[in-house]
This record gives structure tokens, sequence and C-alpha cells, in this order.
């Protein structure tokens, strides 16, 4: 049996605009109260679809991991890292210096 969709107040968007330390207009705390309104509408509609015999999933279609296995490699030695640096000083890169600092 499906419940009744819940309906919120002008008044308790207002009071939940004051918890959050929001300033809203009267025109907001209309507009707001409205869409909230008809946000807990389609839940509602949505939860009467919703069959207790239909588990709960996350995405439509079943995945699988794509990602490939990990595998320890052996990574490049510091020559080979270096290799490509435009300048080297004391087995590291060597970049400009920045703000002045020494």
């Amino acid at each position: 049996m499906a419940a009744e969709p819940q309906s919120i107040s002008r008044a308790e968007v207002e009071h939940l605009a004051r918890l959050s330390r929001l300033a809203l207009t009267d025109d907001e705390l209309d507009q707001y109260a409205a869409q909230l309104d008809s946000i807990l509408a389609h839940v509602a509609q949505v939860s009467e679809v919703a069959a207790d015999d239909v588990p709960p999933t996350a995405h439509p279609a079943q995945l699988a991991n794509v990602l490939r296995v990990d595998e320890v490699v052996p990574g490049l030695t510091t020559d080979e890292a270096l290799s490509g640096a435009p300048a080297v000083e004391q087995d590291r890169f060597a970049v400009p210096q920045i703000l002045g600092e020494e």
C-alpha cells in the first residue's frame, strides 16, 4: 500500500532556512516550498512503483571490473628517470627558483 505523499509547508521551509542560516525572501520561501513539495510528490510516486520482490540496484546493467590486474613491475632507475630532464642536480630534477628563495 502506497503512503500518502508528504507535503512541506512554507513554515517548514522557513524553519529549515533559519537552521541553515539562509536569508530567504518571501518569494524564495514560496518558490522553495513548491519545489520541495513537488520533489516529495515525485519520490512518493517512485516509491509506489518499487516492488518488494525487486532487489535494489545501483545500476540497471551488471558491471564488471574492467581494470587490469595489479602486477608489481620494476620501476625506472634514477638514471632512466632523469634521462629526459632538461637539467639535473644531485640526482634530482633541477627547476628554477620560485619567489627568489635560495
